[in-house]
């Protein structure tokens, strides 16, 4: 039987779908971009039929005339990877926008049982149906309402139209957000008013509806490896309501033995998982199901009653689906490992995040009742591959590049052709044309493609297996293969071992001269260039001295307490340097120092977990450090990011100017010479009005510094919470620890991944391990049981294939490890397969426990 290949089914699961496609004019949403992207499914697309793809939440005038020949497309086809609700304005300005659309199909990445159990989807368990039915509802209506309007005036016909859009939306949810609406230009105004001249000339033909779902819309890295898209609501979902044992709606709760009742249970545990369950009946595979942590055993429940007796007589490969939260772990992706992939993903820009859609409609509206959503950065990251090519960076190479892409794409802008007029030989005009809209450094920026791969052998599950020295030796390795396949020869001598910056510049530029070459080898240039920006002098410095710092901690909380707390102290002192010093190479932010006191903190509670009362460290201790963290807030301006000081942000920064500017005024009264003495004895009479200003100041400062320590009181009782994971969780730190199979130095900085994989493989028992029963499995439990016909519990050792799915998101070193866990234990005939919520970085864990995502 064939292995398994999650990046091949998803690109079946498209070739399954082709009679829909051909001929169409194509919508993706964000996070479907996102998905489509990493998969490399364009040109796919494109070979099936697609006249032409767009973005269905920047849906413009200038899509109805983007393809050459469709005044005779009668096919619109939207993917979404959001609730049918929450899409529902968009599809209607697509249809409103393509004046001969008969036949209109949408695929949602969620389910229809999943769109009736959604608490904000106001759809039934007949969704699919019921939202075919209101949208040619909706959209008759809103052509019969603009037909009575095309005798008023432009810009009134242009106002109405918006307004009888929106009340459009407003039939199927009570939604009212501000979104960019369609241009109100005289190319929009002349669409729109040949959409009415097509529906009285197209009079009794009824615009066509269906729905279908569409499971496959995911983000995969490599055969082996996915996750989902950020901007989908799978991944956006909340995963824990806000509580005592909850950090972020974004990770499952910590672990207490006490999984959600029925009616508790977070909307995120239920989209995933339907998502589960229908990507392994698209693998087709019939899934034995285990999981550790609360969240996790009430997923698995949820996809053994999604189970029927249907699924038994199938024909289909066993597999083994073990689930993880996320928060039995945070440790790991907190820290900064050993990986390219987690380096890149961090010191590469991303793409920006689609407006936000919310779900309530006037400011009557409450929301308090609605579950929180987690707004995650997009996996769609922006490799800088224009700047590579150009000779010095400056502004004329980047010209020079653009310059094809300009010639054309200047040619849309058709209303403003005469201030868009493409002419090298002016210097202004050359900088205006950099500056105009059309103009977009992204349409050159690379990108990750699992699809794309070096003689079969797929980039980036390559690096995936790899640490950073081997990964980036590897890409080097792969660009001078390249270099010699095509008779490419580079200037200058390129030294063995790692590479540098500048030699797999060198290397890219030299590939990138002959257009078809660039073209041939885009995957490897690629991510080369991507390899350039994580071993950028400043990025690595800066990953450097983390990981520095992360080995100090490590080794800090295997000695003493006082230890651990004197280095998180110093490490919060030095980052006060950063402000002060901009010559400071190598020292970390202050914000760097509150990730590391995170690390600090759990470290903490794993080594020392009965040392306090309410954390892991003495009341002195903990003082140091409130106290080192107050005043480095004091000093240093802190960025909008950290929640816990929401509302003081404008308040510190006044206190600092004040401060700052006061300083100024007693230095210069310092430099005042003894003749002056005539001028002071002029301002003697304004001493009492001086005195009242300063107690004024002094009683504003006391204030500040009161309310700046409460915030840090409640900053604490989170990191409390992170060093308490542990004590909650003794249970499941035996079951690890036990039998001392994992002894020695080479598996102590190992993740809770590797450690459960390594003992599931070498068939210890994991008592905090739950199996969950099929149907079928239950009935000969409990009928044929007593027959002695009885089922014998399954072990997860003895599938062929194991799929790894962490509730909350997983990195890079995870899936390495993973990999390193099934290869120690010799077992090479197992498939794994790991898959988590999303991809995290340590930013994303910041943001996750501290930043605009965390419950502070």
């Amino acid at each position: 039987m064939a292995l398994l290949d999650v990046t091949r089914s998803c690109l079946d699961s498209i070739s399954q779908i082709s009679d829909h496609l051909e001929g169409s004019i194509l919508y993706l949403d964000a996070g479907c971009v996102e998905s489509f992207q990493i998969l490399g499914g364009f040109p796919l697309l494109l070979d099936h039929g697609v006249q032409v793809v767009c973005s269905l939440e920047n849906m413009t005038s200038l899509d109805a005339v983007i393809g050459w020949n469709l005044a005779s497309t009668k096919k619109l086809v939207v993917f979404t990877s959001r609730l049918l609700s929450d899409a529902h304005r968009y599809i209607l300005r697509c249809l409103t926008a393509h004046q001969g659309v008969r036949h209109c199909t949408i695929f949602t990445s969620i389910s229809e049982v999943a769109h009736s159990a959604y608490p904000d989807s106001p759809l039934g368990p007949d969704a699919f149906h019921e939202y075919e039915s209101l949208l040619v509802q909706d959209y008759e209506e809103l052509v019969k309402k603009g037909e009575k309007k095309v005798v008023l005036s432009e810009d009134r016909n242009s106002e109405k139209y918006i307004s009888s859009e929106d009340e459009g939306w407003s039939r199927l949810t009570s939604s009212e957000e501000d979104i960019t609406h369609v241009e109100a230009s005289s190319s929009g105004r002349n669409s729109y008013e040949g959409i009415l001249t097509s529906h009285r000339e197209d009079v009794g033909q009824k615009l066509v509806v269906s729905v279908h779902h569409f499971p496959m819309i995911l983000c995969p890295f490599s055969p082996r490896v996915f996750v989902l898209p950020s901007e989908g609501l799978v991944a956006e979902a909340c995963l824990s309501a806000e509580s005592v044992d909850s950090l972020s709606p974004g990770l499952p709760p910590l672990y207490t033995g006490m999984p959600p009742d029925a009616d508790d249970i977070p909307p995120g545990a239920t989209l995933t998982a339907h998502f589960l369950y229908h990507f392994a009946a698209k693998m087709d595979l019939k899934m034995e199901i285990f999981s550790i942590g609360d969240m996790s055993k009430t997923v698995g429940k949820l996809l053994t009653d999604m189970s029927s007796l249907y699924d038994v007589g199938r024909r289909k490969k066993s597999a083994g689906l073990l689930l993880v939260d996320r928060t039995l772990d945070l440790l790991t992706p907190c820290c900064h490992g050993d990986s390219l992939v987690d380096s890149m993903f961090l010191s590469l820009p991303r793409r920006k995040r689609m407006a936000p859609v919310t779900h309530a409609k006037g400011p009557e509206a409450s929301l308090k009742h609605e579950p929180r959503i987690c707004r995650r950065a997009p996996l769609d990251v922006r490799i800088p591959f224009a700047e590579i090519l150009t000779e010095d960076g400056g502004k004329a190479d980047k010209f020079r590049v653009g310059a094809r892409i300009e010639a054309f794409l200047s040619g849309w802008n058709s209303g403003n052709s005469s201030s868009q007029n493409f002419d090298k030989s002016g210097e202004s005009n050359r900088d205006q044309n950099l500056q105009s809209p059309i103009y977009d450094p992204e349409l050159l920026s690379g990108c990750f493609v699992s699809s794309e791969n070096f003689r079969g052998t797929p980039f980036l599950e390559a690096i995936l297996d790899r640490k950073i020295k081997d990964a980036t030796v590897l890409i080097k390795k792969w660009l001078q293969e390249t270099m010699r396949k095509e008779s490419v020869v580079v200037n200058g001598k390129i030294r063995a071992g790692f590479p540098t910056k500048l030699e797999l510049e060198s290397m890219i530029k030299a590939l990138a001269k002959s257009q078809s070459c660039l073209l041939r080898n885009k995957g490897v240039l690629q991510l080369a260039a991507a390899a350039t920006v994580a071993i950028e002098e400043s990025n690595r410095t800066r990953w450097d001295a983390f990981r520095s710092a992360e080995k100090v901690l490590r080794a800090s909380a295997e000695d003493t307490i006082q230890g651990l707390a004197a280095q998180i102290v110093d490490l919060i002192n030095k980052s006060v340097l950063v402000g002060k010093s901009e010559s400071s190479k190598g020292v970390l932010s202050f914000q760097d120092a509150l990730l590391l006191t995170i690390t600090g903190y759990i470290l903490a509670g794993e080594n020392f977990p009965t040392s306090g009362s309410d954390g892991p460290f003495s009341w002195q201790e903990e003082h140091f450090m409130k106290e080192a963290i107050t005043d480095a807030i004091l000093e240093n301006p802190v960025g909008g990011e950290l929640k816990f000081l929401h509302g003081l942000t404008e308040e510190l920064q006044t206190n600092r100017d004040r401060i700052k500017s006061k300083g100024t005024k007693e230095t210069s009264l310092s430099e005042i010479k003894d003749d002056d003495f005539d001028d002071q004895w002029e301002s003697w009479g304004d001493e009492d009005a001086d005195n009242n200003t300063t107690n004024e100041e002094v009683y504003d400062d006391m204030q500040l510094k009161l309310e700046l320590r409460d915030r840090v009181d409640s900053l604490f009782k989170t990191l409390h919470k992170l060093s308490g994971t542990k004590t909650r969780n003794l249970l499941l730190k035996e079951t690890l620890n036990s039998e001392n199979i994992l002894n020695g130095d080479q598996f102590a900085n190992k993740g809770v991944l590797y450690k459960l994989l390594a003992r599931i493989l070498n068939k210890h028992d994991l008592p905090n391990l739950e199996y969950h029963s099929s149907t079928m499995g239950r009935l000969f439990k409990s009928g044929f049981g007593r027959f002695g016909l009885g089922q014998a519990k399954p072990s997860l050792a003895d599938q062929n294939v194991i799929l790894v799915f962490v509730l909350g998101g997983i990195n890079g070193l995870e899936v390495r490890e993973a990999q390193e866990a099934l290869s120690d234990s010799g077992r090479p005939d197992i498939e794994l397969i790991v898959g988590g919520t999303t991809f995290l970085t340590p930013d994303d864990m910041f943001d996750l426990l501290l930043g605009e995502s965390a419950y502070v």
